[in-house]
């Protein structure tokens, strides 16, 4: 198998070169290769792994991510949240809605922690999940707000919208709106049966959508939306 670029390469080379790496995807990427591609420091790593073990043990209390999916964290959870860095790598100001475990924005924190301005608003409407997050935040001391609210019911000025397992489309859009203001993107993590999500979205909503290969899963992709979206008249 040919070397898989970095995120840094693929940042550098743009959409073609990350399309590239997800068409030759690993089928198991454990810590060593996680490093390999995300170029992340021992610092980071030794936060990702207090992460991953703060995720286990309160994923034995309440339901955060599911428990078959523990096993293969370095890939499925980390790098699958870690990839979207390589498409907006300028990006210092990130909003993660239904943040729940964390995915991705504590992933995002831990690799962001460090740069200058660089802050992650975790919106999450459950207050349990909304504890689990305050005991990593503070555990680690990530550059992260946690809002324990409806994303609908707020807004800030960030670079970046984000979302992962939230919700179809349709409803996504809805608790993205008030976030999105034509002069940021969005970058939603969305699975296999993404394409007939935003045909279904467009019966409610006008907006442009760019659909991009996961690095993760050859099978997902990211949703990037670059300009505000309207509701449709009914």
């Amino acid at each position: 198998m040919s070397p898989t670029p970095s995120v840094a390469e693929a940042a550098e080379n743009g959409p073609e070169k990350i399309a590239s790496v997800a068409h030759s995807a690993v089928p198991h990427i454990d810590e060593a290769e996680f490093v390999r591609l995300s170029g992340a420091s021992p610092a980071q790593i030794e936060a990702l792994r207090t992460y991953r073990d703060l995720l286990t043990d309160w994923n034995q209390k309440m339901n955060l991510v599911g428990p078959a999916t523990l096993p293969d964290f370095w890939g499925r959870h980390a790098w699958d949240s870690a990839q979207l860095i390589s498409l907006a790598p300028q990006a210092l100001t990130w909003a993660d809605l239904g943040a729940g475990a964390g995915l991705p924005g504590i992933v995002l924190a831990i690799l962001g922690k460090g740069r200058e301005g660089f802050e992650v608003h975790l919106v999450e409407s459950m207050a349990k999940r909304c504890r689990f997050l305050e005991a990593v935040v503070e555990a680690l001391d990530l550059p992260a707000v946690i809002h324990n609210d409806r994303a609908e019911n707020l807004s800030r000025d960030v670079d970046i919208v984000t979302a992962r397992a939230c919700a179809p489309m349709t409803r996504l859009l809805g608790y993205a709106k008030p976030w999105l203001t034509g002069t940021n993107q969005a970058l939603f993590l969305k699975g296999q049966d993404v394409a007939a999500e935003v045909e279904a979205a467009r019966d409610a909503w006008r907006f442009e959508a760019e659909l991009l290969p996961s690095t993760s899963d050859p099978r997902g992709r990211i949703v990037r939306l670059r300009n505000k979206i309207h509701a449709r008249r009914s």
